[in-house]
């Protein structure tokens, strides 16, 4: 097969007719040059960017990793390995994390990976155990490198980078400019792919003031919820214990949310993130740490419950919606005795008024089912949809998203359909093994009955 087949099958695979500007530039650049600076605002496809030059400089005759991407967070690793899997090719790939078990990513490494995507931490704890092989390994990404440095990475990258001496392949992506590139990561005078526009802000995003009378601005985020036609958002908060207290006072109010943020332990957030996913909850609550590289469907309406300290937090806030060519709205609760930020305009920002909401948003139509198997398992989504079909008696349209992870399944499933479900199956079997099937916890203190 010519490389132009292979694309058209890639692009094919991920449902799109063709690589957008952006892509373009990057797949020739980064194919031609060895050291390559990719600037682009948050959902306009970088991921992809990087992904498809990769693939066309692997080579099949190396059984070792000859790529590696480090990313900030599991969340966007994880995201990475979704887009790479969707390109359908025949490269393995495998990500590690902080929270993951580690023996279960030294047995995946022991099948060496071609392309190999992980946390600073946990990739410079494999290389210390030598887990995997360094030395074919000519092609390192390092994604949402600004986040990396923010969050303090700088030992750990400094060590990984050092070991890699077959490097000639170097691949640095950001959604920020003005990032200082420290010397250890070898980056000598890139070609800079600049394609964050002058104003950052996209111009289908529109911004709206809701002014709060009172300082514990909960009563009018309830309102504002009740304004937006039950659609579903995100509300951003300074503080982990700012995003637990505002999930349960919504919960005990009538609106189904949870809350996301860097103190929960990896399987909660990943309970959070399925639930917010599949619309068993309509409301993610949460910190900065989902302004970026999270897998959540586009938002019409983000939310700023508190302002961040820095305007480019708000912009990366801000790019969970309006991605693309979509339309958004970003809605900034504000209170007079808080303190001014200076990249908001409260002069020219039109305020609105949600005084008068009253009626409380939908319930959602889904509920989220835990099922005690997965992928080591054998089991797949086509398992579980024909089960939950045949001995379940479940309709076409009573089946939501079903996410299969490595040793747990979640699927969502109409509210209304759940109990009957349960009953149909207790005491059957799905492949010849009786799995645990049950209501899957929320992340919320209280159980939505």
């Amino acid at each position: 097969m010519n490389k132009k087949q292979h694309s058209n099958n890639i692009l094919l695979n991920l449902g799109i007719d063709s690589l957008n500007e952006m892509q373009q530039a990057a797949q020739e650049t980064i194919l031609n040059d060895s050291n390559v600076l990719l600037l682009s605002p948050t959902g306009s496809g970088k991921t992809l960017a990087f992904l498809v030059p990769v693939l066309e400089m692997l080579q099949p005759e190396f059984l070792s990793v000859q790529c590696l991407i480090l990313v900030p967070s599991r969340e966007l690793g994880l995201q990475i390995e979704q887009v790479w899997k969707k390109m359908g090719t025949d490269y393995k790939v495998n990500v590690c994390y902080g929270g993951h078990s580690i023996e279960t990513e030294i047995k995946n490494l022991s099948n060496p990976p071609a392309v190999l995507i992980g946390t600073p931490g946990r990739i410079a704890d494999h290389i210390e155990r030598g887990t995997f092989r360094v030395d074919k390994i000519q092609t390192l990404v390092l994604d949402e490198f600004d986040k990396s440095l923010q969050l303090g990475f700088h030992e750990q990258m400094s060590f990984i980078i050092g070991k890699l001496s077959k490097v000639n392949k170097r691949v640095l992506v950001s959604a920020t400019s003005d990032i200082e590139i420290p010397k250890y990561t070898r980056v000598v005078n890139p070609t800079i792919l600049d394609f964050i526009p002058e104003n950052e802000q996209a111009s289908n995003l529109s911004t709206q003031l809701v002014v709060s009378k009172e300082k514990d601005k909960l009563h009018t985020l309830f309102q504002l919820l009740c304004s937006l036609q039950s659609e579903s958002a995100i509300v951003f908060c300074n503080h982990r214990d700012a995003a637990e207290r505002i999930s349960d006072t919504l919960n005990e109010k009538g609106i189904y949310s949870t809350y996301y943020h860097g103190g929960m332990d990896q399987e909660e957030r990943e309970r959070a993130l399925i639930q917010f996913r599949n619309g068993s909850v309509s409301y993610l609550i949460t910190t900065d740490l989902a302004a970026r590289g999270l897998d959540i469907p586009e938002m019409n309406h983000v939310i700023h419950y508190h302002l961040p300290l820095k305007e480019d937090e708000f912009t990366h806030r801000n790019g969970r919606t309006a991605r693309m060519t979509a339309t958004g709205t970003a809605y900034l609760i504000v209170h007079e005795s808080e303190k001014k930020m200076d990249y908001v305009d409260y002069e020219n920002t039109p305020v609105l008024s949600v005084e008068n909401a009253k009626s409380l948003p939908k319930a959602p139509q889904f509920q989220t089912i835990y099922i005690s198997g997965g992928k080591k398992n054998k089991l797949n989504k086509i398992d579980i949809v024909g089960f939950f079909s045949q001995k379940g008696k479940l309709e076409k349209g009573d089946l939501g998203l079903i996410e299969v992870k490595d040793f747990i399944s979640f699927a969502a499933v109409k509210f209304s359909k759940v109990k009957d479900l349960l009953r149909n199956i207790q005491d059957e079997k799905m492949k010849g093994k009786k799995y645990k099937i049950q209501v899957a916890r929320n992340v919320i203190k209280k159980d939505v009955e």
